[in-house]
């Protein structure tokens, strides 16, 4: 009873009514039978694509780019370390002594020395020698008798165009066209302006005022009755279309659209439990009718056979063939040294060679024979390896 009385004001609190409650099962019940077909084929799909990832991409692509690697990336990486670079090396000696050393040399050895030599130092020696003095000279001529003769001559002209033209301008205007014009002036403001200034401020401004009062009283109602209106307007479009179709989605739609999102959601999660079931179901069949044979099968039959093909088989055939091997790679060795050994004694005996120097005998050791051409009957042969007296006698 406790518990009842619990639960019972959330289960209201949440909006939800008996009709929803007995809608809400069979809805879930139609969209679980829509949706499970669809869930499990994308599951399938799902697990076709990882397993084909797994299986095929994968090795497809380390595949693709071993390939990539060994028959493309190499061969052009040899082939630019190899031939591309040195041709470039080549090329771009090749255009530097084509197209700079000779523009090089021109212009260091040919350019340079005819501008200097021909043009340059001609010109500063005449600029030294001839100008400089005749600019000083021209200079003190400039200063000595041109400067005075033109200051001279510029007053009496400034003295001559003031008389001639600027007194009888300023004469003019002072005594003729300055009171003329104040006159005019005096006259146009007394009988021009200022009667239109009476005018416009007299009458008018106050018609002006008027007008706007009229048009501002017109403008108002005219607003007034628009406001009217459209208010009327927007109330019947609210009460008449809005209101109705505001209670139909948020009674109507809003819930129907709820319940079908959560009954997709719910038919979605319950789909994925049965089709993983389903799914390891097939695996375990799989597993039981393929797997664990196949399995067995490798282990008991496949396993023993290989292991004895490969130590009764193919392990003394592999010894075998590396014998056979380092016995070939002996052979033709042997047969190689010889080939060269016999062309040299043929190039010698046709040719002639230089003989090999012989060891040269020691000096303090007069009466070892070994290794000379000639024999000392009265010496006795030293040992083939033995030391000088003093040395003995030394270090004993």
């Amino acid at each position: 009873m406790e518990y009842g009385k619990h639960q019972a004001p959330a289960r209201y609190e949440s909006g939800d009514g008996c009709l929803t409650t007995l809608v809400r099962i069979p809805v879930r019940i139609v969209v679980l039978v829509l949706v499970l077909p669809v869930r499990m084929v994308w599951d399938a799909l799902v697990a076709g694509a990882r397993a084909a990832d797994r299986i095929l991409l994968r090795p497809l692509g380390r595949a693709l780019a071993w390939l990539f690697e060994v028959l493309v990336a190499i061969p052009a990486r040899w082939l630019y370390a190899q031939v591309l670079t040195p041709l470039g090396h080549g090329l771009r000696w090749l255009a530097v002594a084509v197209f700079v050393w000779p523009w090089v040399a021109l212009w260091r050895y040919v350019v340079v020395p005819v501008v200097r030599y021909g043009i340059v130092v001609p010109l500063v020696r005449l600029y030294e020698q001839v100008l400089t003095p005749v600019g000083h000279g021209l200079r003190w001529i400039r200063q000595a008798l041109l400067v005075p003769a033109g200051r001279g001559i510029a007053t009496a002209v400034k003295w001559l165009l003031t008389v001639v033209f600027v007194m009888p301008v300023v004469l003019l205007w002072r005594y003729v066209l300055k009171p003329l014009g104040l006159a005019v002036a005096w006259l146009a403001e007394h009988l021009i302006v200022l009667p239109l200034v009476w005018t416009y401020r007299e009458l008018l401004t106050p018609l002006g005022h008027g007008i706007a009062w009229l048009l501002d009283l017109l403008v108002r109602g005219v607003e007034a009755g628009c406001r009217g209106l459209w208010a009327a307007a927007r109330w019947l479009v609210t009460v008449l279309l809005v209101s109705p179709v505001v209670w139909v989605y948020r009674r109507i739609l809003a819930p129907v659209g709820r319940e079908i999102a959560a009954a997709f959601g719910v038919a979605w999660r319950v789909a994925g439990f049965i089709s993983r079931a389903v799914g390891r179901a097939l695996a375990w069949l799989a597993w039981h009718l393929i797997g664990a044979p196949v399995a067995w099968a490798y282990r008991a039959v496949c396993t023993p056979v290989g292991h004895f093909l490969r130590d009764a088989v193919l392990a003394p055939a592999g010894r075998a063939a590396l014998a056979a091997g380092r016995t070939a790679r002996q052979t033709l060795r042997t047969a190689r040294e010889t080939v060269r050994q016999a062309r040299r004694d043929a190039w010698r005996a046709l040719v002639g060679g230089e003989r090999e120097p012989r060891p040269r005998e020691p000096e303090g050791l007069s009466a070892r024979t070994l290794g000379s051409t000639t024999t000392v009957p009265s010496a006795a042969p030293e040992p083939e390896i033995s030391l000088r007296k003093e040395k003995s006698v030394q270090q004993g």
